[in-house]
């Protein structure tokens, strides 16, 4: 199943399948290791469901949900 990083749920892993921002925005998102193929579990959001915390690569990044928009992934359920 494809869907935009800022939908999935606290415990749920997926793959990103595509960064689909383009120019700064776009740069940032892949500087910080979110690149096409990179697992990672959702392990947490704050009380307004924004920021969401993303645990990859051993460690913890936070990505607002305007950022999680542009990143595209596959889920197993």
């Amino acid at each position: 199943m494809h869907m935009p990083m800022r939908k999935m749920r606290r415990q749920q892993k997926g793959r990103i399948s595509a960064v689909k921002a383009r120019g700064e925005i776009g740069r940032r998102i892949r500087d910080m290791g979110l690149v096409p193929g990179t697992d990672f579990t959702i392990v947490g959001r704050a009380p307004l469901r924004d920021p969401v915390a993303v645990r990859m690569k051993g460690f913890t990044l936070t990505l607002r949900n305007s950022e999680a928009d542009y990143i595209e992934c596959e889920t197993e359920d």
